[in-house]
């Protein structure tokens, strides 16, 4: 595949569409919004593809962890974004599996004054459901559910608030959401 092809064939639009999933999903927590558009070349899902469209640009540095750290998904990310490749401590956004990512404690968790300049952290999934972690708190009228790949990592985000990481998990052609807010079970 080459870095030229797999972006959005109608940008303005798919971008747009991709947007709204993305911020349904950190607006409420735990629930599986569809989005799409995007075909990156392997190992990234076309959600996370998605992602990397819609929320960075050559000003957004992005950490790419594991198996996504390689020549195609570089030149990809470089083609179609041109966000600058980064350690992970410099990095506003880090694309991997869990495993990859860790440990999550060297990614940006914001300061006091400026709890904003955090790391989202973009972990890709073998899949998504609405079950497992019982999720609590703004965005969610009682409990949500979603299967995690760890919970404790995600309480001692949860603790750190207002700072903390906030994540997005994709999979196949679907997102969701962790935002630092937001207790897990």
């Amino acid at each position: 595949m080459s870095a030229l092809a797999g972006g959005f064939t109608d940008a303005p639009v798919e971008a747009a569409r991709a947007f709204r999933g993305i911020m349904e999903a950190m607006a409420r927590p735990g629930r599986i919004e569809m989005v799409a558009g995007a075909v990156p070349p392997a190992p990234l899902s076309p959600a996370a593809g998605a992602v990397l469209l819609t929320l960075c640009d050559p000003e957004t540095p992005l950490h790419l962890a594991g198996e996504t750290d390689c020549s195609p998904v570089r030149d990809w990310v470089t083609f179609h974004c041109g966000a600058p490749l980064v350690a992970a401590e410099a990095a506003a956004f880090a694309l991997g599996d869990w495993a990859a990512l860790q440990p999550v404690s060297r990614f940006a968790i914001g300061t006091p004054d400026y709890p904003d300049r955090s790391a989202t952290l973009i972990v890709e999934m073998p899949e998504l459901l609405a079950e497992g972690a019982v999720l609590r708190g703004p965005g969610i009228a009682d409990t949500a559910a979603l299967n995690l790949p760890e919970i404790e990592a995600f309480q001692a985000n949860r603790r750190l608030f207002p700072l903390g990481f906030d994540v997005l998990f994709t999979s196949g052609n679907r997102v969701a959401a962790l935002p630092r807010s937001t207790e897990v079970g």
